[in-house]
C-alpha cells in the first residue's frame, strides 16, 4: 500500500510540474508559430491544447508532441480540401452539420437550466407508478415499414388466428410463440424478460399496465407488426435499478424542459402546416 502512495504522489508531482511548466510556456510562446499549412498558422497553443486532450484518452499508440502535431496537420489539409470542393454543400454533410449546430445551440441555452434539474426519491416512486416494469412475452407477426394494405390485412388476419389458438389452451403460449413468433424471443418462448416501460414501443406498454400476471392480449399493433402479449411478472418497487431509474426520471424532466423551450421559439415564429391530415 504504501508503495502505491508513493508511486501516485510521485506521479501527481509530475503532473503539477509539468501543468506548472505549461504555465509558464504559455505566457512565452502561445503564439509562436509550430508549423505552417499552406499559410495557416498552427501556435504552440494549440499543439499544447491538442496534447493535452489527447493525454485524456487512452488509446492503442504512444501519444507525443509529433504526433499530435501530424495530427493537426493532416485535420487542416482535410478542412482546407472540404472547403476547397465546398463539401458542406453536399445534401448529407449539410445535414449533419445542421444536427450539430441544433444540438449545439439548445445545449448552449438550456445549460443552466439543466443543471438545475433534480432527481429525488419521491421524484422517482411517482414516475415508478405511471410506468412499472413488466416481464413480458410476445409473439410478433411482422409488417413491413413499407408495407401495403394487403400486407398488414393479412398480417392482421394471421395474429387473430395465432390469438385464437392461444385462447383455447394459455399453457401452450411459448411454444406457439416458437412456431409463429417472427422475433428473435421465439427460441425462448417469446420471453422479453423485464424491460422499463421506456424500452417498450408506446402500444405496447398500453396493452399491458395495469394488467395481472397471466394476461394475454389480444393483437397489439406497433410500428414493428402484431404484438400477441403475454404478461409473466411485475417487479416491485423495491427491486427496480435505482440508478437506471433515477436517470429516466431525470430524462423526463429534461424533455419538459425542451419542450417548453420550444414552445416559447414556436409561439415567436411564424409556422405555417398546410396539410390537414398527417397519417
Amino acid at each position: 500500500m504504501a508503495i502505491i502512495k508513493n508511486y501516485l504522489f510521485f506521479h501527481l508531482l509530475v503532473f503539477l510540474s509539468s501543468t506548472y511548466c505549461f504555465g509558464q510556456e504559455k505566457s512565452i510562446d502561445a503564439n509562436k508559430t509550430i508549423a505552417v499549412v499552406n499559410g495557416t498558422n498552427i501556435t504552440h497553443a494549440e499543439l499544447e491544447s491538442a496534447y493535452i486532450q489527447r493525454l485524456r484518452v487512452v488509446t492503442t499508440q504512444e501519444v507525443s508532441r509529433k504526433k499530435v502535431l501530424n495530427d493537426l496537420i493532416n485535420r487542416r489539409l482535410g478542412i482546407e480540401k472540404a472547403k476547397k470542393n465546398q463539401i458542406e454543400k453536399n445534401p448529407v454533410i449539410k445535414g449533419k452539420i445542421e444536427d450539430i449546430l441544433f444540438h449545439a445551440q439548445i445545449s448552449k441555452d438550456l445549460e443552466k437550466s439543466l443543471k438545475k434539474i433534480q432527481v429525488k426519491e419521491d421524484d422517482i416512486k411517482k414516475y415508478y407508478k405511471e410506468n412499472p416494469e413488466y416481464r413480458t412475452a410476445h409473439i410478433l407477426l411482422r409488417v413491413r415499414v413499407k408495407k401495403t394494405k394487403v400486407e398488414a390485412k393479412a398480417a392482421l388476419a394471421q395474429s387473430l388466428k395465432v390469438f385464437k389458438e392461444v385462447k383455447k389452451d394459455p399453457n401452450k403460449f411459448s411454444e406457439l410463440a416458437n412456431k409463429y413468433s417472427q422475433s428473435i424471443s421465439s427460441e425462448t418462448g417469446g420471453d422479453m424478460g423485464f424491460q422499463p416501460a421506456s424500452q417498450l414501443a408506446p402500444e405496447y406498454f398500453k396493452a399491458i399496465k395495469g394488467k395481472s400476471v397471466g394476461y394475454i392480449s389480444p393483437p397489439v399493433r406497433t410500428q414493428f407488426g402484431y404484438h400477441i402479449i403475454k404478461v409473466l411478472a411485475a417487479k416491485s418497487y423495491e427491486k427496480i435499478n435505482k440508478p437506471l431509474y433515477s436517470k429516466l426520471v431525470f430524462d423526463s424532466k429534461r424533455d419538459i424542459v425542451i419542450q417548453k423551450y420550444f414552445e416559447k421559439m414556436r409561439n415567436n415564429a411564424s409556422i405555417e402546416i398546410k396539410t390537414k391530415k398527417l397519417q
